[in-house]
This record gives structure tokens, C-alpha cells and sequence, in this order.
């Protein structure tokens, strides 16, 4: 019999019980859309949290002295790069590098009359195109000047947690390179939200030239953030900065917390993907198990015509097929547009949440990412596995015999 006959019999078959067969189409339709925004968002808040986490703190990738270990933010002389600005100035010539920013990064105690709290203390260049997500970021006030002596910005969640506005003097407590405390009063000159909850909380930033008089560490810096033209250049920069005492990280080792969420997220993920693909399989299945039983009679009129009984096996698989592929093409329309919608409007998940997030950059917002390759990948699998299920159904149907199926009332 041919194909085209096997899919004419199913849809006609189909056809006529319309209810259920519409309402188990429905049903593979909106577990496809289920998988298809659970996709989309995996792909949309990991590629939107490495993108912020690189813009914003790392970079692609970073010099550090050998000896710098990121979780002490030491200022001792022999773990900070010495003669910051020539090294940066250098690794700027490199025609794939956009942007070569020394930093000093330390701990320091904010205070104010009625309260203080510990944050990290970020010494910048005002002037590098590094820092534009805290240059276009100012909400209040005025971003920093390269030589402000008693400038500094604070991110506007923690400005307002504390109740400091702009123009307010507040002090401001570090250990210099000496191991000794260090205290001195700045004004808060601006106010800035760049949208990432947890660095807005945490960070006070001030002139690179300022962080280095008041910590004692000289022209050193503790790491020289580069951005890169194109990411995929990332190698072959790498390559051209060899330089002794000094180590190169880059962004897939700096953004290592991010990558191994993914890992471990996905694997969650396709646990979920499979529960959902097999709870439709099973939905399909059970129809096609109650067609069979109102079909008994037909299977074997259709039997005794001389329809073998693979012949009759493939035509309820080529039904289960039809409706999978059905409700696939549906699943995959509504899908994507729910994506195009969540794409552009995102998902709030509160700012408190967002702040709790530690290692790297999330926003108060999660937005869903087209992930073609992915929906391809679900597709697939909910028209195998149901195709795989209804195996049952379809066997039981072939294996009625004739002579008890026409009898059958």
C-alpha cells in the first residue's frame, strides 16, 4: 500500500472523531510551546547574563600580576601589575583590542551617620570606553572627572537603600598596601543603575588616580580588563601577550561560574523536556488505544479483506505521526511567538531576587532568545518518542484476529 494511501486512511481516521483528536493535537501543541519558551529562556538569561558579565566586569580577557587571586583583591606590591597604564597602552596597539583598562579593585566600609556597609571599592579610568555602562548608566548627577579628588559613584540600588543622595559627603574606610587603615570623605557626585541588581548594590567606584593615591599602590593596578573588537579574536590576542610575571585569563575562564550554570542547568533542563515530551506520548498513545477499541470490528473487516497486519500497525503509527506533526507545527507557531513577546518584554523576577545572584551578571528582568537549533533538537525528539509509544497501541491493533474482532460488537 502506498505511503500517500497510509496518510489519507489516518487523517480520514482522524477526522472522524474530531474532538478528541483536536484536543490531543492541542495537546502536543502546547507541550511544544512549554519546551520551546523553556529553551528560549535557558538560552535567552545565560548568552544575556555572559554578554552584561562581560561588558560590565570582565571583559574578554584580563592581565593579571601571576600571583593575583581575584577572591583577595590584595594591594600588596608583588600581586598588582606594576607600571599599569605603559602595559595598557601596549595591549591597545593590538589593531583586535577596542579598550585596555587598567583597574584597582579593593574592600572598603561605606559609612554614614546612621549606618555602613561593606562593598568593593573599584578604582576606573573615566575616561575609557570600557566604563560606558557606567558612563550612560548615571540616573542622577554627573559621572566621574579623570582627576577628581573626592569623587566617587555609587550604584543608585544602594544609594537609595542607605538614603544618600547626590551631593551627600560619606566616609569611606580601605586597608592600603601596608595592611593599615585608611579613611577619608568623599562626595557622592552621581548616581548609576546599570540594570544588574547585585553589582548596583555592592560597588562604589571612583578615578583610577585617586583609588591608587588613597590605597598607597602607586601607577599599579590589579588587572588590566581588555575588550575585544570580536570575541572570536580571543585566541589569537591571547597569543600576542605574552608577557612575564603577568597571566592571561580569558573570558571563558573569568565567566567559568555562568559556563558551568549552563552545563548543569541544561542537564536539568532536558529532565524536564522529557517528562513533558513523554506525558504528550502518553496522551497520544491513550487515544490511539481507545480507537482501536471502538475500531475492533473494522480491524477485522479490514483483515479479512487481506490487510496484513504490518499494514495495519503502520496505519495507526502514520495516525500518531500525523497528530505529532500537527501539533509540532502548531506548538512551533505559538512558540515563537510567545518568544518574539517574551523576547521583547522579558520576565520580572524582582530586584531582590536578581541581588541575590552571585558570580554573575543578572538583571532584575529575564528575557527569552530565539534558539532555532533547539527547537529543531525538541521537535525531533516529541515526534520520536511519541512515534515510540504508539508502537503499543498499533501492535495491539495488529494483533487482533479476525474472526473474534468481527464479532466484536
Amino acid at each position: 500500500m502506498a505511503i500517500k494511501k497510509f496518510w489519507a486512511i489516518a487523517c480520514r481516521d482522524l477526522i472522524r472523531n474530531r474532538r478528541r483528536s483536536i484536543l490531543t493535537l492541542l495537546a502536543v501543541a502546547l507541550g511544544m510551546v512549554v519546551l520551546i519558551i523553556m529553551s528560549s529562556f535557558l538560552a535567552g538569561v545565560t548568552a544575556g547574563a555572559l554578554r552584561d558579565n562581560i561588558r560590565l566586569n570582565t571583559g574578554h580577557l584580563q592581565l593579571r600580576a601571576d600571583s593575583y587571586e581575584i577572591e583577595k583583591l590584595s594591594l600588596l606590591s608583588r600581586d598588582l601589575l606594576q607600571d599599569s597604564e605603559s602595559l595598557a597602552a601596549q595591549v591597545e596597539a593590538i589593531d583586535e583590542v577596542q579598550s585596555a583598562a587598567p583597574v584597582l579593585w579593593t574592600s572598603g566600609v561605606l559609612s554614614i551617620i546612621r549606618e555602613s556597609t561593606g562593598l568593593q571599592v573599584t578604582g576606573i579610568d573615566p575616561t575609557d570606553a570600557f566604563h560606558a555602562p557606567i558612563r550612560e548608566g548615571i540616573v542622577q548627577g554627573v559621572y566621574l572627572t579623570p582627576n577628581g579628588r573626592d569623587e566617587i559613584l555609587l550604584g543608585k540600588r544602594l544609594a537609595d537603600n542607605m538614603d544618600i543622595p547626590v551631593g551627600q559627603r560619606v566616609s569611606l574606610a580601605v586597608g592600603n598596601a601596608n595592611g593599615q587603615p585608611e579613611e577619608a570623605i568623599f562626595t557622592v557626585v552621581g548616581l548609576f543603575n546599570t540594570g544588574i541588581p547585585s553589582y548596583d548594590q555592592n560597588t562604589v567606584i571612583m578615578p583610577l588616580t585617586r583609588a591608587q593615591s588613597f590605597t598607597g599602590t602607586g601607577n599599579r593596578a590589579s588587572s588590566i580588563i581588555v575588550l575585544l573588537n570580536d570575541r572570536e579574536d580571543t585566541e589569537k590576542v591571547t597569543g600576542a601577550l605574552q608577557v612575564p610575571g603577568v597571566k592571561i585569563l580569558t573570558w571563558r575562564e573569568l565567566n567559568a561560574t555562568i559556563l558551568e550554570w549552563v552545563e548543569a542547568g541544561g542537564a536539568f533542563y532536558y529532565i524536564i523536556y522529557t517528562i513533558v515530551v513523554l506525558v504528550v506520548a502518553v496522551l497520544i498513545a491513550n487515544t490511539l488505544l481507545m480507537s482501536v477499541f471502538e475500531r475492533t470490528r473494522e480491524m477485522g473487516i479490514l483483515a479479512a479483506l487481506g490487510m496484513k497486519r504490518r499494514q495495519i500497525m503502520l496505519m495507526f503509527l502514520f495516525e500518531a505521526a500525523t497528530l505529532a506533526l500537527a501539533g509540532i507545527a502548531v506548538g512551533l507557531m505559538l512558540g515563537f511567538a510567545a518568544v518574539a513577546y517574551l523576547a521583547r518584554v522579558g520576565l520580572s523576577i524582582g530586584e531582590e531576587a536578581a541581588a541575590m545572584v552571585e558570580g554573575m551578571a543578572m538583571g532584575s528582568r529575564m528575557y527569552a532568545e530565539f534558539a532555532p537549533d533547539q527547537a529543531i533538537i525538541l521537535s525531533l525528539f516529541m515526534l520520536a518518542v511519541v512515534t515510540l509509544v504508539s508502537l503499543y497501541p498499533a501492535w495491539f491493533a495488529a494483533r487482533l484476529e479476525p474472526v473474534k474482532a468481527l464479532h466484536t460488537l
